[in-house]
């Protein structure tokens, strides 16, 4: 009998309505907005949206038209590939830096339609051509990858919004936030595997507003944890997260002695504290 298939979180259809609204936010920009810093330390507004660009182009390069350029010298290696992409990513940004904002928005208009109708292409249970790293796979089914580029999208363009200092409320709206958090949220089985519980117990997260929920992690009499929609043991800690700032604790962008004002812990704060320290992001 074949294991029942996970249920995939559905990001596809939001791809277009992100690309809408980050070429709709651009648009308004003046000149000097696009130079402003985001919390992306090397990173101003114009370094985000040319990393954005990029992204389109290199899914398009190497898996559509199966180019890849350049290869990191240990594929297998999680250190070495984001040593690797992040020597790519500073490449990139140095090279592009030469363009206009108003070549900058044609380009990501038309890679991203062209990005967007790939990923259409693609079959959800079919493995993906890279594993979602951050969350300890080896192997990831396309629906995953792809829900993974929908989080690198939504977080990059709400770095942008953020540091302008106008309209991050619209990319919160549930329908778009809470698909970004689930995402995220795959991250905790990994996250927490160098820790341990009584089998059957259980640690709960909340992320607070619209677009938040609840999620149980479950220690399994196997000796791993497993994240599910409730718990039936006993709960050793509760970690509630203001949704506000969720998105910033998940990116690398939220320092803990500013994360601590947003995150509330109860029970064994052992467990509960190693939130923290999440990344769902490559680096």
């Amino acid at each position: 009998m074949s294991a029942a298939r996970p249920i995939p979180i559905e990001t596809l259809p939001l791809f277009s309505i992100l690309d809408e609204k980050l070429l709709s936010f651009l648009k308004g920009l003046d000149p000097a907005e696009w130079e402003l810093q985001t919390l992306a330390p090397q990173w101003k507004v114009m370094d985000v949206a040319l990393h954005l660009l990029a992204g389109n182009l290199q899914t398009l390069s190497m898996l559509r038209d199966g180019y890849f350029g350049v290869t990191p010298a240990d594929p297998n290696s999680y250190e070495g590939i984001v040593r690797f992409l992040n020597e790519l990513n500073a490449d990139w940004i140095k090279a592009t830096r030469r363009l206009s904002p108003r070549i900058v928005l044609e380009l990501l208009e038309s890679t991203g339609s062209e990005y967007t109708a790939f990923l259409h292409t693609l079959d959800p249970w079919e493995p993906a051509a890279f594993a979602v790293g951050w969350a300890g796979e080896q192997t990831s089914l396309n629906w995953f990858h792809i829900a993974r580029d929908y989080t690198e999208k939504w977080h990059h363009q709400q770095q942008i919004r953020q540091a302008v200092g106008r309209g991050e409320d619209e990319l919160v709206a549930p329908e778009l936030y809470q698909p970004f958090l689930a995402t995220c949220i795959r991250a905790l089985p990994h996250h927490y595997r160098q820790l341990a519980a009584e089998p059957g117990h259980a640690l709960q997260f909340t992320v607070t507003g619209a677009g938040g929920g609840t999620w149980f992690l479950v220690y399994s009499s196997g000796g791993q944890w497993e994240l599910q929609e409730s718990a039936t043991g006993a709960v050793e800690a509760v970690v509630t997260i203001d949704g506000a700032v969720a998105w910033r604790l998940f990116t690398k962008s939220l320092p803990r002695t500013q994360a601590a004002a947003h995150i509330q812990v109860t029970g064994d704060e052992r467990l509960g504290e190693q939130v923290y320290n999440l990344v769902t992001v490559m680096g």
